[in-house]
């Protein structure tokens, strides 16, 4: 059964987007509240609008949201690192290999299964329950991830992360050795045409922009009846965007793709990594209630750490 909402517009929404007022009430990304504008659950004044439609003050807004569609996962006690707990929010590190929630080909074992065992029932985002989840991170990526526990703290949450308010940091070993010590990578991303699992650099992508510095140069020690090996290098990357594998893509679109990442970088022969040398290593944001300043930082994972220890005594990746 679907519920009603209805509010009565302020001078603050006066002059905004449909869309972006319903985004900001109903605490789903605009995108979704722009459909349920399209399908007719959204009147103004009685009668219906389009998301582009721009609002007055004191204007009847009346909703009819859908409920919440309930997903497969199930709780599963699966060991995780609660880094951060607190009643409406936690901060977890996520360990490679574990997918963020369930999806074609990963309808278990996930993070969101293993929330639910340890935290209990999670709020969910446009209206399907992926609970708690206000960001993710690739399987095979490693690191720090905000969970929301209550639906207050995802409203809040899910607003930062689209006003880019919540800071990402990621650790990055990649081949070679970037010509600038510093630098601004702005490629719109979109699907890759040959490929529907993968993506790709591509004009008609959407704007996606990476921030990146040098934190170490290694330059392995080549044996005497080899050719020099590949050097390589310690980055640490900051996300203005979140596209799906954004970090992986612009790497390998300024020829400095991850170590391991066979998808987007050449085939890697080592046997450190069994996947992309890839760590979200730093999650700074405001807290959502009491506004202050938060900072998590999370370790290294082995395998993360073992390689550049390798490539800091000279060797190969």
């Amino acid at each position: 059964m679907s519920d009603t909402l209805e509010f009565i517009t302020t001078s603050d929404d006066a002059g905004q987007r449909l869309d972006v007022i319903l985004a900001h009430r109903l605490g789903r990304s605009r995108t979704a509240c722009a459909e349920l504008i399209r399908e007719g659950r959204v009147l103004v004044n009685g009668r219906s609008a389009k998301p582009a439609s721009i609002v007055e003050k004191s204007q009847r807004i009346t909703v009819d949201v859908p409920p919440v569609r309930d997903s497969s996962a199930l709780p599963q006690d699966i060991p995780i690192t609660i880094v951060h707990d607190e009643a409406d929010f936690s901060v977890v590190d996520k360990p490679a290999g574990m997918a963020t929630h369930p999806a074609r080909g990963n309808l278990d074992g996930t993070l969101v299964n293993a929330l639910l065992a340890k935290l209990g029932p999670l709020p969910s985002i446009n209206g399907v329950r992926r609970p708690g989840i206000v960001h993710r991170l690739d399987k095979d990526t490693s690191g720090l991830l905000v969970i929301a526990k209550t639906d207050r703290a995802m409203s809040a949450l899910t607003q930062a992360m689209a006003k880019r308010h919540i800071k990402r940091s990621y650790d990055a070993l990649v081949w070679g050795i970037p010509a600038n010590p510093r630098g601004v990578i702005e490629a719109a991303i979109g699907r890759d045409s040959h490929a529907r699992t993968k993506f790709a650099v591509r004009e008609d992508g959407r704007r996606a922009v990476t921030h990146y510095r040098i934190v170490e140069n290694f330059s392995p020690i080549a044996p005497a009846d080899k050719a020099a090996p590949h050097s390589a290098a310690l980055l640490r990357v900051e996300l203005e965007t979140g596209r799906t594998h954004q970090i992986r893509i612009h790497c390998a679109a300024i020829d400095h793709p991850i170590i391991a990442d066979e998808v987007y970088g050449p085939a890697y022969s080592g046997q450190i990594m069994q996947r992309q040398a890839l760590h979200a290593a730093e999650l700074a944001f405001t807290h959502p209630f009491t506004g202050e300043h938060l900072r998590f930082c999370a370790p290294w994972p082995d395998d993360f750490a073992a390689l550049a220890k390798r490539l800091r005594a000279g060797g190969t990746p």
